[in-house]
């Protein structure tokens, strides 16, 4: 089911990094006391790791039981599992390493020197298989919150425009060859496995975003702007700052600014 998108837009990347955090915070303690767990899809980038840096300085950081949340990715770079260049690191650098997660919740995508080796394709499927195993039902887990940063050409997690990856519908994960930004391998998930969560949150600061925002929320479908496909069973919500909102027309999305 697609959910109509819903837009906030903050005065600044600072101040949009501090209210998501305190957002997802919330949404967390929620979904733990309606079922005694909960589970997030983490995104890498510059906003996906301002967040992880805000709710790491929270005070509200501490009412999330970090014991009872399963952690997973929206995509990763295939290269060595400690590589500074993977969202795991860079997330546990952030936030991870601070908080007392149980690692067996903490689900990293496959690293280019594990058991697969080189082989992104057996990689990707064994992500999914880690997936299908977590969820109650369907191919993957029904995410409570799966974020979501947008890339200057519209690219979400690793679906980059006109790419084999937007247009898989059968697979959950996906090896990516060709990337248009390095590394060109990566791991990711399709857009049927990110509708799979309840709310997608898709995160963009910075006047080199504004053109992506307008053209996902205006234009010409998934297959040229994979962050239109980007939506949650329950809540779809853009958390913009005002340059990257900038040039969306106010008669068709008007925000909600905050």
């Amino acid at each position: 089911m697609t959910t109509v998108p819903q837009l906030v837009v903050h005065r600044d990347k600072e101040l949009m990094a501090q209210a998501a955090a305190a957002r997802l915070i919330t949404r967390i303690v929620d979904a733990q006391a309606a079922r005694g767990t909960a589970s997030v899809v983490l995104t890498g980038g510059r906003n996906g790791n301002a967040l992880l840096a805000a709710i790491a300085a929270s005070p509200a950081r501490d009412a999330v039981d970090w014991a009872r949340l399963d952690l997973w990715w929206g995509d990763e770079r295939f290269v060595a599992a400690d590589h500074p260049d993977r969202n795991a690191v860079q997330a546990r650098a952030e936030l991870l390493d601070a908080v007392p997660l149980d690692p067996a919740r903490v689900h990293a995508m496959p690293a280019s020197d594990g058991v697969d080796g080189s082989d992104v394709e057996a990689a990707a499927a064994r992500y999914a298989g880690e997936l299908a195993k977590a969820a109650e039902r369907g191919p993957v887990p029904a995410f409570d919150v799966l974020l979501l940063g947008v890339g200057p050409d519209t690219h979400v997690a690793s679906l980059f425009p006109g790419h084999p990856g937007v247009r898989e519908t059968e697979l959950s994960v996906v090896g990516v060859r060709g990337a248009p930004k390095p590394p060109p391998v990566r791991i990711s998930l399709t857009l049927p496995a990110i509708r799979a969560a309840r709310e997608v949150w898709l995160l963009a600061a910075g006047e080199d975003k504004a053109d992506a925002v307008a053209l996902a929320l205006t234009g010409p479908g998934e297959i040229q702007a994979p962050a239109s496909g980007a939506y949650g069973t329950r809540r779809t919500l853009w958390l913009l700052d005002r340059t990257a909102a900038a040039k969306i027309p106010s008669q068709l999305y008007p925000p909600a600014s905050a």
